[in-house]
């Protein structure tokens, strides 16, 4: 099984892509956290299908056309992983949920926050699993593997393009 990859300028950065079998499996930034190394394995495809499809709608995206992805995914991880991201799939669109939050929603209580915040914090599909949309119960912005300043960047576009498109016809 080979990974295949590309990536792609945008305004926040050089964004990775990987895929395997047909299925998108990171998107990362480069220089975040948990940045992994391209492996000698890895194949570039600047023109794979998925990888040119996944970076299109990455790009629309970020200039608030664009508000879910569509895009076969296999992120890999646990169980209780692809839980926590499967609730964070849900979050709407230019909305934000504490962890706290996140941990209710999977009907745990405050002993699993800890553990909540290590499987949101290793979501290999940045953008595509917006883990950007979760903040700290106090409404601060805490953690993201992309860096702080993208998520408050990425929690402003959303914002933005939100009130854009909840303003009256004139």
């Amino acid at each position: 099984m080979s990974t295949h990859y590309t990536q792609r300028a945008t305004p926040l950065g050089v964004v990775f892509l990987t895929s395997e079998n047909g299925a998108l499996t990171r998107v990362f930034f480069d220089g975040g956290r948990r940045t992994p190394a391209v492996g000698s394995d890895w194949i570039r495809e600047d023109r794979d299908p998925l990888l040119s499809s996944a970076a299109c709608q990455i790009a629309e995206y970020l200039e608030g056309r664009r508000q879910a992805f569509d895009l076969p995914v296999n992120p890999g991880g646990t169980r209780f992983q692809k839980q926590v991201w499967n609730v964070l799939q849900r979050i709407p669109y230019g909305k934000t949920i504490s962890y706290r939050d996140v941990a209710r929603l999977l009907g745990k209580d405050d002993r699993y926050l800890r553990a909540v915040g290590s499987a949101i914090a290793r979501n290999p599909l940045m953008l595509i699993v917006p883990c950007h949309r979760v903040i700290g119960s106090d409404g601060s912005l805490t953690g993201y593997a992309g860096g702080l300043e993208r998520k408050k960047d990425l929690l402003e576009r959303e914002r933005h393009a939100s009130a854009e498109k909840n303003l009256p016809s004139p």
